[in-house]
């Protein structure tokens, strides 16, 4: 067998190899992975169970549910003033699939897709397999891990067509300022480009505020708001999201869609309607208890010899400076997963500008939490 050339040289990324490495290690502490350690609520899965007994067993309409998707845009208008209608959204297998099919529909060979780094390690995938060109923008923790207008115009050429942002951000749990995302709208507008935006994690916001892009005035017919029910209602494993933009974009997607996953799981999609309708109290409960984790985490950090961490804004993760320790990201996670048996995923993986960096996921305890700390403490007190 011969894998296609495109595939030959596939490898998998910084955060794989140390999932890999894991399944064959104990007593490991895993603050790699970016899943909440909520199970769904039983009532969301009462409604699952429900609708499959009422007959929602066969295929689902290509596009999702008139009324789940009637649902996703209640959830919007009343949490974030995001006017939508059901011909403008497309529930997905997760949220992952929704960059995945509109860069199917918008890119030709040769189009460029901007970066915004670190970035969430797929989106690089995405691009390269649908024939773009991935444009990595640098940030720095000086400017919050967000991108300057100025960056950004350095980088656009005339191939440019795209420009991804994510807010709250994976990695590094930083949440773009109103004001910096009203410039960037307005570059958009002068560039007639088309944004990505990535708002998986609006629901856990701990400073500032979650601006939805496509609020503001102009962008909602340039921008694809991409979300799902992973972070937000804890239904990882239901693998249920959705994309919300212009008609013409969705409709090119519900196509594309036909010959890969042909719908979405009908008993899952009648859940995360039950869902976003009513668990915004859980939403309130669970942020409190994330935000709380987040604190702990950050304060045991700065008091770490070589480690500085700016604290929580968004999402469940923390970015740690460990560059004092002279080891760069990759040598110093895998020394601390040999070592101290706590796992995290070196800042490098997300792209040049994590480098020095690493990702903590704030998705255990707090009794597991305290326990990494401490090894953590242990591992960095002994470095020479």
């Amino acid at each position: 067998m011969k894998l296609a050339d495109r595939y030959s040289k596939t490898q998998p990324s910084g955060m794989i190899k140390i999932f890999q490495a894991i399944e064959k290690m104990e007593d490991v502490l895993n603050l790699g992975i970016g899943e909440p350690d909520f199970d769904t609520e039983h009532d969301i899965i009462d409604a699952a169970a429900k609708a499959a007994k009422e007959g929602f067993t066969h295929y689902p309409p290509l596009q999702g549910f008139l009324d789940v998707r009637k649902t996703v845009c209640d959830y919007w208008k009343r949490r974030h003033g995001l006017d939508c209608a059901p011909e403008e959204v497309l529930m997905t297998a997760g949220g992952i699939q929704v960059p995945h099919l509109a860069m199917q529909a918008m890119l030709n060979p040769g189009d460029e897709v901007i970066l915004v780094e670190p970035y969430f390690t797929p989106y690089f995938t995405q691009v390269e397999e649908k024939g773009g060109m991935a444009l990595q923008v640098r940030t720095t923790e000086e400017n919050g891990f967000a991108p300057t207008v100025d960056d950004l115009e350095k980088a656009l050429t005339p191939r440019t067509k795209i420009l991804l942002l994510n807010s709250p951000c994976n990695p590094t749990g930083r949440v773009i300022p109103r004001r910096q995302l009203e410039e960037i709208a307005a570059l958009v507008t002068k560039r007639d480009l088309f944004v990505l935006s990535d708002e998986i994690y609006e629901s856990l916001i701990y400073k500032g505020e979650h601006v939805s892009f496509a609020t503001l005035p102009g962008m909602k017919e340039r921008t694809l708001t991409m979300a799902g029910m992973s972070k937000s209602h804890c239904m990882t494993g239901w693998r249920v999201g959705y994309g919300i933009g212009p008609v013409e974009l969705i409709r090119a997607m519900t196509v594309i869609a036909t010959s890969q996953t042909y719908g979405l799981n009908a008993p899952a999609q009648k859940a995360s309607a039950y869902a976003l309708a009513n668990h915004d109290h859980k939403l309130v409960e669970r942020k409190k208890i994330f935000d709380e984790r987040m604190d702990y985490v950050t304060k045991r950090l700065n008091g770490m010899k070589n480690v500085t961490c700016g604290s929580a804004e968004g999402a469940f993760y923390l970015f740690p400076n460990i560059k004092s320790t002279g080891l760069t990201s990759e040598a110093f996670v895998w020394k601390l997963l040999e070592d101290a048996h706590v796992a995290t995923i070196p800042g490098s993986a997300f792209g040049v500008s994590g480098e020095g960096y690493l990702r903590i996921a704030c998705t255990q305890s707090i009794e597991i939490l305290i326990q990494a700390m401490d090894r953590m403490e242990s591992f960095l007190a002994g470095l020479k």
